[in-house]
């Protein structure tokens, strides 16, 4: 870490805070502001207080901080390193005596992707197994709700009974002095070995490496398929060995060269609850049990960072974390999904809520197995929303021509509904289970709806005079076949009911969208956020009358008969933002602030 910190600062990447800063809320704050710039930076915090305590560590925040940063951290474009991956996936014959050395020098890397076991390491210089106490290491609280201080940026290493090794990042919330609750989601590889601990009643050895190389990081977050050690991923990206030493007081391998490891164990009959988390969705996670980690002990080098990130409503360092993911693992998918073209995770779909693509349609209704062979590709099973469109689309990357497009290409009859495993964060559905949605682009069935486009302001008027309590609307994309009609309201009664209302209208919309009063119709961007996270497909789109209707409000038991209880956004706590503004840690950026829903 301390090479790359160097590296950042000469490619004017890295801004070192040095006044006095908390780690109660102010780093996290100032780190969720950082990571909304363009102009991003990895942060530096030298001066970390606890309330009146001096803390002896620096943190570092926002390591993904932009795409310079990535190419720091890969050594390498992404696209030269998918280039990469696709030549091992599928190797030509060579024809000519270059080709031949290319594909020996290919072959002849790949024996550096596998770690290398070493007895010395810087991350063994100070060693601790007297007097733990985990509040002295800087672990931050990032959100006023949180149930506590959560370790965000650990690499988990574990092992199966069996010996194999496994690479995950879980959050860690610190229970006591000794003591860490392990957030093990139910569809991850880490549940799966804890379960397989829990069935032989014996007790999980558990390694949490923080820092060291950055790729580390990107690797242990990484979709590998099961039963294959991250770190081998890490050694095909960096063509060298990962350099593992053994941890005191278990048989796990860390890397060596980490800046701090927190060994210990796990009681495979021991839980507590854990949370609430405002985590990457950007809404808290609820209480709930996890296991708990008994340290052992606690080792790091002479002058180590603790590494943190911050999660929570995008855009944050995870954009281009999954950037990198997406870039990366293009050619894996094209593998299993030849007529793949592309595809985009935009970060403001919270990565698994909505996915776009472009394909080639060699037949109709392509598009649908393409949909369900993503969705039983490992964590693309998450997945609650695609859109496809075929090879004419345009780039994915211009999202403002990709849209014209697919509202061109689409009608009602483009709506293809599925069903499928959630993400255990998933908050709008049934626990770890939802619909699916296929907004089907690759063919043509676009209807001329003849729509007679009012203003804004009539078309609110009109749609009060049914439903008084629309408080805003805003159309979008009205040149478009399928306008869309984006609505906040103060919902008392099911947004299906108020649709068929309002149907008296339709020769002035096509689609229409309800989002809670919360939400601003004119902030596309987090619109788009709220949407995504708050729908559940089959219960949620409403299709009558060649019109549709999406309801993204809150739910209810009450109006919608919902029995979850609905989760709370994250947001900055005002004072503290006042704060820091005050003594000169942020600028008040009132266009950054309203753009993203800062305060």
């Amino acid at each position: 870490m301390h090479n790359f910190l160097e590296e950042f600062k000469k490619n004017d990447l890295l801004k070192v805070i040095d006044k006095r800063v908390d780690i109660n809320l102010e780093i996290a704050h100032i780190s969720y502001i950082e990571a909304k710039k363009k102009d991003s930076k990895v942060l530096l915090f030298t001066n970390v207080f606890d309330g009146d305590k001096k803390l002896q560590y620096p943190v570092v925040t926002n390591t993904f901080a932009n795409e310079k940063a990535l190419k720091i951290i890969f050594k390498d474009e992404l696209e030269n390193i998918a280039n990469r991956l696709r030549d091992t996936l599928k190797p030509k014959c060579p024809n000519s005596l270059k080709q031949k050395f290319d594909l020996l020098l290919n072959l002849f890397e790949l024996k550096e992707i596998f770690p290398k076991y070493v007895k010395n390491g810087d991350v063994k210089d100070i060693k601790i197994f007297k007097n733990i106490n985990l509040f002295e290491l800087p672990i931050l609280k990032t959100w006023e709700d949180d149930g506590g201080r959560f370790i965000t940026m650990g690499q988990v290493y574990l092992k199966d009974l069996d010996g194999s090794e496994n690479l995950g990042m879980y959050r860690l919330q610190v229970r006591s002095k000794n003591e860490l609750l392990v957030h093990f989601q139910v569809h991850k590889d880490g549940a799966r070995i804890f379960d397989e601990y829990k069935r032989a009643n014996k007790k999980m050895p558990i390694a949490v490496a923080i820092g060291g190389d950055p790729l580390y990081i990107w690797c242990a977050q990484a979709p590998m398929p099961r039963g294959i050690f991250e770190l081998l991923l890490y050694g095909f990206l960096r063509k060298k060995r990962a350099n593992l030493i053994k941890c005191e007081t278990n048989e796990i391998f860390i890397p060596n060269d980490c800046d701090f490891v927190i060994e210990g164990e796990i009681d495979p009959n021991e839980f507590a609850l854990e949370g609430p988390f405002g985590d990457h969705t950007g809404f808290y996670t609820p209480i709930d049990f996890f296991p708990v980690m008994k340290v052992r002990a606690i080792t790091h080098k002479k002058d180590p960072k603790f590494v943190a990130c911050v999660v929570g409503k995008p855009p944050l360092e995870d954009k281009f974390m999954g950037l990198a993911t997406e870039r990366i693992f293009l050619p894996l998918l094209q593998n299993i999904n030849p007529d793949l073209i592309d595809y985009k995770m935009p970060e403001n779909g919270c990565f698994h809520n909505l996915i776009l693509a472009k394909m080639k349609v060699e037949y109709k209704k392509a598009s649908i197995k393409l949909m369900h062979t993503l969705l039983g590709t490992g964590q693309m099973s998450f997945v609650k929303h695609m859109i496809i469109a075929p090879n004419s689309a345009p780039d994915l990357k211009d999202i403002d021509k990709f849209s014209d497009f697919v509202l061109n290409n689409i009608s009602y009859k483009s709506f293809i509904f599925s069903e499928g495993i959630a993400d255990e964060l998933d908050h709008s559905s049934e626990y770890c289970y939802s619909s699916k949605l296929l907004i089907d682009a690759t063919t043509n069935n676009s209807l001329d709806l003849n729509l007679k486009i009012l203003k804004d302001e009539e078309l609110l008027k009109s749609f009060k005079s049914i439903c008084k309590d629309i408080i805003l609307l805003h159309q979008i994309k009205t040149g478009s076949l399928n306008p869309i009609t984006l609505i906040s309201i103060d919902k008392k009664e099911k947004i299906k009911d108020i649709f068929k209302k309002l149907l008296i209208f339709k020769d002035h919309f096509s689609i229409l969208i309800f989002t809670s009063q919360n939400n601003s119709v004119y902030n596309l961007y987090m619109s788009v956020w709220r949407i995504t996270n708050n729908i559940d497909a089959k219960r949620d789109i409403f299709i009558e009358d060649k019109r549709v209707c999406i309801d993204a409000t809150n739910k209810s038991e009450k109006i919608d008969n919902f029995k979850r209880d609905w989760p709370k956004e994250v947001a900055c706590n005002k004072d503290v933002i006042k704060s820091l503004i005050a003594r000169n840690l942020i600028k008040d950026d009132k266009e950054l602030f309203e753009k993203f829903e800062i305060i």
